[in-house]
């Protein structure tokens, strides 16, 4: 049988299952289109089964999860997932010799498994998803030995790394001061939406459950974002504003959703509330292209002043309308085509959801900009591009003969592009 002559790229993220990790997976298929051999390890997703497939030609390695909760139970998650992933890349390296291996936080110890290839002369990406430091602040409220022994993690990431990829340039910059890496080792690429998978006219009003409006969110259910907000916007519009005309919908899942729906449930919201778990990215699109209006309630803390949503990004791409608290890099990314409350006050929020649901003209200029901005700017084949030449790189420095480098010429070609189009402020 004749070896596979690509070069492999092993992708390890062990905070969301794939494919329902969009950043992810795009990589994986930008990769793969540029004729990369890509391999994936994740946790598998409840109700998951599936060891190993080839999904998209993309093959996927899934491990069990200890799901923890607590500073405690966190420890015993990341340590086994750790462990399932330091074997399973093993098993990828036997079968595919990777020359890349990209490791995706949180958490910050992927870069131990970086460590075991470095002598096998395997690079390493760190994709850097999330503030570690801030992101376990805004989890615990508190900092003491476990904060100090997450912020030497991030640094030794940071050192271990070859080339860091921001979400943003707030995150560029951290990985400059904080991470001490040179400014040619970090590059931002953002996780656009795919134009090509984005159907606005695909809208199913019956997602409605026979109500005027739909307010959506899509999203992880963690404690810092902010679904808990969310609920007591939807209580005050409900129970105060007398809003019996709208259906909120809550696409996602996370650690946080059995106390949602209890929370949801005690406020009396059950009927106008829906909790959908996570979805295919296609069921997904069709709930974006029906809602009214989409919302990002992420709190001002920390680690969301300085990251940048994913749903914002996607939201913009099916033209929707956002309502948002005021966040650094929210705005930023999401320009005049939201409205914005005032940080973490519930009742602001749900003003000016109503402010969106009562103007049918304003939702249309907000959604028209947003779609606007992602067609010209913020999408993906322009970022997947800068990806896509950092790899080219990379393969060049691993030794590998210029043949082998996929993606060269094809990056030369749409990064000549991506220069003219890339005008989004990052700093």
């Amino acid at each position: 049988m004749k070896r596979d002559s690509r070069p492999g790229v092993c992708i390890i993220v062990e905070n969301q299952p794939v494919p329902f990790d969009r950043r992810v997976w795009q990589e994986a298929r930008a990769l793969l289109a540029a004729g990369y051999r890509v391999s994936i390890i994740s946790p598998k997703a409840p109700g998951c089964e599936v060891s190993e497939e080839t999904r998209d030609g993309v093959e996927i390695y899934r491990h069990w999860v200890w799901g923890g909760r607590g500073r405690v139970g966190y420890i015993f998650e990341y340590g086994f997932a750790l462990v399932a992933e330091f074997c399973l890349a093993w098993k990828v390296y036997a079968r595919s010799r990777f020359s890349i291996l990209q490791g995706c936080n949180p958490p910050d110890t992927i870069f131990l498994i970086a460590l075991a290839f470095k002598p096998l002369g395997v690079r390493f990406v760190f994709d850097h998803h999330d503030l570690s430091p801030e992101l376990y602040e805004a989890k615990f409220e508190k900092r003491g030995l476990m904060y100090k022994i997450v912020r030497l993690a991030e640094r030794l990431t940071f050192r271990v790394a070859d080339l860091s990829i921001a979400t943003n340039g707030s995150y560029k910059k951290i990985a400059i001061e904080r991470g001490k890496m040179r400014p040619e080792q970090v590059l931002v690429v953002q996780t656009c939406a795919d134009q090509s998978e984005v159907s606005r006219e695909h809208q199913k009003p019956e997602l409605k459950r026979g109500k005027r409006n739909m307010v959506l969110y899509v999203g992880i259910m963690e404690r810092q974002d902010g679904v808990r907000l969310l609920i007591e916007s939807i209580t005050y519009l409900v129970k105060q504003r007398g809003r019996a005309d709208t259906q909120f919908v809550l696409v996602g899942s996370g650690t946080e959703l059995p106390g949602l729906k209890k929370l949801a449930t005690e406020s009396g919201v059950d009927d106008f509330v829906e909790f959908t778990g996570l979805l295919p990215h296609e069921q997904v699109g069709a709930y974006m292209a029906t809602a009214d209006v989409c919302v990002a309630p992420d709190p001002l803390n920390p680690l969301n002043n300085k990251s940048t949503m994913i749903k914002i990004l996607e939201y913009m791409a099916y033209g929707r309308p956002i309502v948002l608290y005021e966040l650094e890099e929210g705005r930023r990314t999401a320009g005049e085509g939201a409205l914005y409350a005032r940080p973490n006050d519930a009742k602001d929020f749900a003003n000016q959801i109503e402010k969106l649901l009562d103007s049918e003209e304003l939702r249309r200029d907000l959604g028209e900009f947003g779609r606007k901005r992602t067609e010209e700017e913020l999408n993906w084949k322009v970022q997947s591009a800068r990806l896509v030449g950092a790899y080219a790189g990379l393969v060049v420095a691993s030794g590998l003969p210029p043949e082998s480098n996929p993606g060269k010429s094809l990056n030369r070609e749409i990064e000549e592009r991506s220069e003219v189009h890339y005008t989004t402020k990052q700093s």
